[in-house]
């Protein structure tokens, strides 16, 4: 017998196969559009040096942004003073990049907000401050520093002579730094003092002691700071002694007692760093990021100068040993 499909389920199975073609069309178009998402967002996805237009002075600054999830940005930022500060969302698209955060300062009232534009790989654009105020500023990719050769240490170089400033000079007019007993002295808060010399990789020893709660830092290359404060008996902190100021957290808590003197033995290959502080390894070969909060500069990519923070309170330093790199 031959069996005859009555109109109904001929009904049924034709709106099955429409189904099945619809969805089967709909698929790679939503799948194309993802693609053509992500791909775009690449363009923007990394770590980025700026250089902000305050009119009487450029202020480096830095930018990294990175995929959360499937297709939302995040990233972080960090001004020319302060720590890197979370950014839930970084709006990209069509080339035009913004997202705006909160204000690190309790003096300070509405968000900040960042806006630019992307093109052949160059930022350009203007942040508007908490204060209202408006900043152009550009931007390049941040160089990768990866080392391809083994490095070969130079000979030790005495930064501090134990006599006067030579070899220093002052970031600003108010040089409050001067030689006491042999020991490289900031009696209050002032100006920060770097070195003369610039440098790539190096190995630096370094020696200070502060009273209660003071605070300073040793910053690399003049770009990136080794927190130094009273912080003994805290736990650990990106922001604390011993940390990369806002990046890297030390894995334990290695201060002494304020009016000791103490010591830093840092290595920095490229961004790869490694901190000894008082004879225990507290950083080993962590990758920085980026620049810190009072940076010199956002060159990354060119040697830089070790710059001392005076800007806080008392500090004492003494026994300031750099080996560079051949």
């Amino acid at each position: 017998m031959k069996y005859i499909a009555s109109p109904s389920i001929k009904n049924f199975l034709l709106a099955q196969c429409m189904i099945f073609i619809f969805f089967s069309l709909l698929t790679p178009i939503t799948s194309h559009s993802a693609t053509t998402i992500v791909v775009e967002q690449d363009a923007i996805i990394g770590r980025w040096d700026l250089s902000v237009d305050r009119g009487d002075k450029l202020t480096p600054s830095w930018l990294e942004v990175k995929l959360s999830g499937v297709k939302t940005l995040v990233g972080f930022f960090v001004a020319d003073g302060g720590s890197a500060r979370p950014i839930s969302k970084v709006n990209y698209k069509d080339g035009k990049v913004s997202f705006s955060i909160p204000p690190q300062w309790e003096n300070s009232e509405k968000d900040m907000v960042f806006e630019g534009s992307l093109e052949n790989d160059k930022l350009t654009g203007i942040i508007t401050a908490s204060d209202g105020k408006r900043y152009a500023y550009t931007g390049v990719r941040a160089p990768l520093l990866k080392r391809t050769k083994p490095v070969v240490w130079g000979t030790p170089v005495q930064l501090f002579n134990g006599k006067d400033l030579k070899g220093w000079h002052a970031e600003t007019e108010d040089n409050q730094w001067e030689v006491i007993n042999g020991i490289l002295t900031s009696a209050r808060a002032g100006s920060n003092i770097v070195t003369d010399r610039k440098f790539n990789d190096f190995k630096l020893h370094i020696e200070f002691k502060y009273p209660a709660h003071s605070n300073s830092g040793v910053y690399l290359r003049g770009r990136y700071e080794i927190q130094v404060e009273d912080n003994k008996g805290l736990e650990p902190a990106s922001v604390l002694f011993g940390g990369i100021y806002g990046f890297i957290t030390p894995n334990e808590m290695a201060a002494k007692s304020p009016g000791e003197w103490q010591s830093y033995d840092v290595t920095l290959i490229g961004r790869r760093v490694s901190v000894v502080a008082n004879g225990k390894k507290i950083i080993c070969d962590q990758i920085i990021p980026g620049i810190t909060g009072g940076a010199l500069d956002s060159n990354e990519g060119e040697p830089g100068p070790i710059m001392l923070q005076g800007d806080h309170g008392l500090i004492e330093y003494r026994n300031i040993i750099i080996t560079p790199a051949k």
